[in-house]
């Protein structure tokens, strides 16, 4: 299983933990809030393993270095757990689970080997985010290439109990400024999400 760490792109409550680090720190994208997200539990619940959390992956470049780090790995995984055991008893899978969210880190092998490799279609990764739409049974992995590329993956999802969302992929598309290329869908899993 690939853990995916996912923050809120605008002011929700709720992360979906998955595979996930920030985005290039170069690309700016005006329709992504640069806003910190609000949280629901309180500080002294939660903000010191957010914290902690959040500084063992900042400059983790989404995970790539992490790959060649198995201890700093365990811990991150091991941060990503103590903040799922805070929000245990909490319902996530709701319609507060839809919404635009970014990756902020992930051991998903195959999102790891598009972002390091952008460069062969001439570029460099932008953001790496995940569409959310509970209500509609959709989820949608996106990776940007600037100025005009993008990885685009289709999903349909089930929500398995009230932190577990289960995925199949549907279909995927990688798209240049005057190209695109379609590739087979494989793949399923599930998503849990943890508040924090």
């Amino acid at each position: 299983m690939a853990t995916f760490l996912n923050f809120p792109t605008k002011s929700h409550h709720f992360h979906p933990i998955k595979p996930s680090i920030s985005p290039n720190p170069n690309f700016k994208n005006p329709s992504i809030s640069s806003k910190t997200p609000n949280f629901s539990l309180s500080s002294s619940q939660s903000l010191s393993p957010k914290t902690h959390l959040l500084n063992l992956i900042s400059d983790q470049n989404r995970g790539l270095k992490t790959q060649k780090n198995p201890n700093l790995r365990s811990q991150i995984i091991d941060a990503i757990d103590s903040l799922a055991l805070l929000g245990s008893n909490s319902t996530t899978t709701d319609n507060s689970l839809s919404g635009t969210w970014r990756m902020l880190w992930t051991t998903e092998k195959e999102q790891l080997f598009i972002i390091k490799n952008a460069f062969l279609f001439g570029t460099i990764t932008g953001d790496v985010l995940q569409v959310i739409d509970v209500e509609n049974r959709m989820l949608n992995n996106v990776i940007t290439f600037p100025p005009s590329g993008v990885f685009f993956v289709r999903s349909s999802i089930e929500i398995a109990s009230n932190q577990r969302v289960n995925f199949r992929f549907t279909s995927a598309v990688l798209r240049g400024k005057d190209w695109e290329f379609p590739l087979p869908p494989f793949g399923q899993g599930w998503n849990s999400a943890v508040l924090s």
